[in-house]
Parts: C-alpha cells; structure tokens; sequence
C-alpha cells in the first residue's frame, strides 16, 4: 500500500464512553498497543489485519492537542537557543551538515 492510503481513523460519538481508533501508523500502534498491556481496563487492541490495528479507548483517556504556529520571534529565539545548546539540525539524504 502507498502511504497516501494508509489512514488513521478516530470515531466517537457523545453518547458512547469509547472511541474506536484504527491506525496504520507504526509508532501509534505501538504506543497504543502499550498502553493497552499496561491499561487494560481503559484500552484493548480490537483487531490486527494485515498491517492496521484497531484499538477501543475509554475517550477520557485520550485529548486532541492544537497547538499555535510560532512567531518568527520565537522561532528565532528556539534556533538560538539550540545552537547555543550543540543542538543539531536534521541533515536531508545526500547534503553534508555545517561544522
């Protein structure tokens, strides 16, 4: 499958406690399946077909995070502070990084 068709899905109503998620995202798969070894009573893995899992979750276990854009000022202030800090910048395949 390309990535374009591999989704992830989030349903829920007001009226049900759980939400279903279904993932092909690796890392979420993996930090949803441990959290249900570790949760079993808020979180079970539903079912595993070929490369997607779908998970219940007890919705008050779960948040949607938005976050703001930064301001070309803060954006500033994080890349002098990184610098500063020896933080380095992802280097794309094939470009050599800044010494």
């Amino acid at each position: 499958m390309k990535k374009t068709e591999k989704s992830t899905q989030i349903y829920f109503n007001e009226g049900d406690p759980l939400m279903e998620i279904s993932t092909w995202n690796t890392n979420l798969k993996h930090r949803l399946s441990r959290y249900a070894v570790d949760h079993p009573d808020f979180c079970r893995i539903v079912e595993t077909d070929g490369g997607c899992m779908r998970f219940l979750i007890d919705k008050r276990r779960c948040s949607l995070r938005l976050t703001a854009p930064y301001s070309e000022e803060r954006k500033q202030a994080a890349s002098v502070l990184a610098k500063r800090h020896g933080v380095h910048t992802r280097v794309r395949k094939g470009e050599i990084a800044d010494e």
